[in-house]
């Protein structure tokens, strides 16, 4: 036994004395599961200088005899099985160098593979056995880290990604176990469930969307007068106006979501992000000065149609199936109104507040510097793909929403109470 420990040792030490000095200072592999209908697609990424250590080549895919070795090494330390004995065809996609960044050890470049795992026996893609020694079978100080990136039957999106084990030597005996993945069954209710919830967070975390919408709305409790904005124009007339402005923001994004995710629209990313901040900069100024008074239900569905763009984009890179897309869709909207109702329920009542006062004017030409500033400034970063100090600012003030929502609640009453006592006053 002890005999047995001490060989282990020595061979750990082995390795140790040529991985160490770069294993110890980069981090581990991470291995990304995408589980899809007929098959899994596993992210393998890995650093650089680790891959070309236990690959004993220098690594730049600068050709296609290159890139195929590179493949051929990658499948020659996979093995899948499995209890029901289905036979595995693992391929090797794309194999691309891209430059990543860790807290601890800062920018290095890795190497990120697609691997395809698909079984002969649909039954058996959800629980089987894998074996991968990759960068381990020579440096053992390494691991591969393993986690579910997306499972739509289980609910399992990027955004809530779940670990599920790690290959690595074994200490005691010296060998690398296979990994065990049990993914278990879902159901087409928790995937379309998930979707809700994912619509729903993407707006809570949508600074951008919510105040487009929000700063469109601060005049509209006004009426026009002249080419200015007047005064308070009733309840019914406020609440009809809101409700126009919402039911359009929501068909209009509806749509784009529609053929977007469908894969019928594509816009390139940054130039849907610059319009969408563009959109708050419009709805900024006309909060102002009347730029389009009465028309307000057309702005809102055409910028809409933007802002649909970007949600289809969420769910383009999840890649699913059909049937899975079409209640994705669904879901993935509900939720994005339901978030949205829920913002609009706790801020729109004291827009209409206010709008009541004279001093609403002050307010709402406050709000809407700030959010002109605040589009700029988006506008800006997302040109130039480099951050700024106000985006950076509002990202870490996103934090706050529920007080300053309160403290437009507490202003709101505090300005109507003191209004309501001159008035008093007056009357006396």
């Amino acid at each position: 036994m002890y005999k047995n420990k001490i060989i282990v040792l020595l061979v750990l030490l082995f390795f140790l004395g040529k991985g160490l000095a770069i294993a110890h200072a980069l981090p581990d592999s991470k291995a990304q599961l995408i589980v899809e209908k007929e098959q899994i697609l596993i992210k393998f990424s890995t650093p650089l200088e680790i891959l070309e250590t236990a690959y004993k080549k220098s690594i730049s895919l600068q050709s296609s005899v290159e890139l195929n070795n590179l493949k051929q090494y990658y499948l020659q330390h996979i093995l899948v099985t499995d209890s029901l004995r289905s036979s595995w065809n693992v391929s090797v996609g794309s194999i691309l160098i891209n430059e990543n960044e860790d807290p601890i050890v800062g920018k290095y470049k890795q190497v990120i593979a697609s691997i395809y795992l698909k079984p002969s026996n649909v039954n058996s893609l959800r629980n089987f056995d894998l074996s991968c020694d990759i960068i381990i079978h020579q440096i053992p100080t390494q691991s591969i880290l393993f986690s579910v990136d997306q499972d739509w039957q289980k609910g399992i999106a990027p955004e809530n990604a779940k670990q599920i084990g790690v290959i690595a030597v074994d200490p005691q005996m010296g060998i690398i176990q296979p990994l065990k993945i049990q993914l278990g069954h879902g159901t087409w209710f928790t995937g379309f469930k998930s979707m809700v919830e994912l619509g729903m967070q993407h707006i809570k975390e949508g600074t951008d969307h919510l105040l487009f919408l929000l700063v469109l709305l601060l005049p509209a409790t006004l009426v026009v007068n002249g080419k200015k904005w007047g005064g308070f124009g009733g309840v019914k007339f406020s609440i009809v106006g809101l409700l126009k402005i919402v039911t359009a923001f929501t068909i209009g994004h509806s749509i784009t979501l529609l053929i977007g995710a469908l894969g019928w629209l594509h816009l390139p990313s940054q130039l849907v992000e610059v319009l969408i901040a563009f959109s708050i900069l419009i709805s900024a100024i006309h909060a102002i000065y009347p730029l389009f008074p009465g028309k307000e239900v057309y702005v809102a569905a055409g910028f809409g149609l933007i802002h649909g763009l970007a949600f289809a984009s969420i769910l383009v890179n999840l890649n699913l199936d059909t049937s899975a897309m079409v209640l994705s869709i669904l879901g993935f909207n509900i939720g994005i109104e339901l978030m949205q109702l829920f913002v609009i329920g706790i801020t729109v009542p004291w827009i209409i507040l206010l709008s009541r006062s004279s001093t609403y004017k002050y307010v709402r030409n406050i709000l809407a510097v700030l959010s002109g500033i605040a589009a700029l400034a988006w506008i800006a970063e997302r040109i130039t793909e480099h951050s700024n100090w106000i985006s950076v600012f509002i990202l870490k003030s996103t934090q706050y929403a529920p007080y300053l929502i309160g403290m437009l609640a507490i202003t709101a009453i505090i300005i109507n109470v003191g209004e309501r006592i001159k008035i008093k006053r007056k009357i006396i």
